[in-house]
């Protein structure tokens, strides 16, 4: 089990605002006179109250509770989580950043694959972290962060933490459950595996037993925004063993998420079926797009995302057709790292589907 940083060792730093639901909490009662908490819980909000309703006013008095209870209690009880393996916090990009900070701070060492989800690599660098990258898996059919080569670079260099995406972002590559374990069992044994699971949902196997494990030395992040589709609330959740989450919380900001985003992703995931039913609309979306596309000769790659990853001839091409579908308004994704410049994204959107759409990336084909 990888060790904790020395600052956050022991007592402390503790959060010196939990917050009202918190407290409450602790105490086992409601507190109705809320006569020391600095939030304008008399501002009238009539402009607010006039443009959203009185329900959204309710959501922007007060600050959000800081455990995130009512959404923790969801996922636990839908996912069969633990929920003292659940942190909420505001994406999976917070989270990615809150796992930096309280597990590979400044000076260590950090892996990634040479292209993967760019924002692992921003925030570590920006902690003052060394970022090392090792290439892609390449072949027929195949493009794949290479998981040998992580863990090799991870005992060569000592390192403290290795991000891997699985599924991939942006080629889709799913690996095994087994993959991952080996990858864990493989790593130095103070080397902490941050498992990002964005795209977790979109898999065929979304709900398999491997899915709730709590695994040690890991920290799981997943997000809220694709199949539940609240990117712009922005809230996920990291699943790891409860030690770990309790130093997590020592440097998290109290109150990243708001009141607003808990209460609407309590009702969302109060209505798992509309969710269930978006998953699979785009999975069969993402299947028609790719059959159009390599019914076109297309190189597309596998995937278990909401989106298919198309491989170009070259970065240049693939460069020229992205500009001239974003000339035209159409923004698909093209990854700016060199290692993958080659590569284009398509999210499976009924948009995507259009006749004529992509008809610039078509004649390219």
């Amino acid at each position: 089990m990888p060790r904790y940083p020395d600052h956050l060792q022991g007592d402390g730093p503790s959060n010196p605002f939990p917050g009202i639901k918190v407290l409450e909490r602790r105490l086992g009662r409601e507190i109705p006179h809320r006569l020391g908490s600095n939030e304008g819980l008399d501002m009238p909000h009539r402009a607010l109250r006039a443009h959203f309703g009185d329900a959204m006013v309710e959501h922007a008095y007060s600050y959000g509770d800081a455990e995130a209870l009512g959404v923790r209690q969801r996922v636990s009880e839908q996912q069969g989580i633990p929920l003292e393996a659940l942190l909420v916090d505001a994406g999976a990009d917070s989270l990615i950043a809150l796992a930096l900070r309280g597990l590979a701070p400044m000076g260590n060492t950090v892996i990634a694959s040479a292209g993967t989800y760019p924002t692992f690599g921003y925030f570590a660098q920006g902690q003052g972290c060394e970022l090392l990258e090792v290439s892609y898996d390449k072949g027929p059919g195949h493009l794949a962060p290479d998981l040998t080569a992580l863990k090799g670079l991870a005992l060569e260099r000592k390192a403290r933490l290795v991000y891997l995406a699985n599924p991939d972002n942006p080629t889709g590559h799913l690996h095994s459950d087994a993959a991952i374990r080996d990858l864990r069992a493989g790593l130095p044994e103070d080397c902490w595996l941050l498992l990002d699971e964005a795209y977790h949902d979109f898999r065929a196997d979304a709900d398999s037993p491997f899915s709730r494990e709590v695994l040690p030395g890991v920290v799981r992040l997943r997000t809220l925004s694709k199949a539940h589709g609240m990117a712009g609330m922005r809230i996920g959740y990291a699943i790891a063993e409860p030690e770990t989450l309790a130093v997590l919380m020592k440097v998290r900001i109290h109150y990243a998420v708001s009141t607003l985003t808990l209460a609407a992703a309590e009702v969302v995931l109060d209505h798992p079926e509309e969710t269930r039913a978006h998953i699979d609309a785009v999975c069969e979306r993402r299947e028609r797009l790719a059959d159009h596309f390599r019914a076109l000769g297309a190189d597309v790659l596998p995937s278990a995302t909401n989106f298919i990853g198309i491989r170009m001839a070259n970065a240049v091409l693939a460069k020229r057709v992205h500009a001239e579908l974003l000339d035209a308004g159409k923004l698909i994704a093209r990854p700016a790292h060199p290692e993958l410049g080659h590569v284009l994204r398509i999210t499976a959107v009924e948009d995507a589907l259009v006749p004529g759409r992509l008809s610039i990336l078509e004649e390219a084909i």
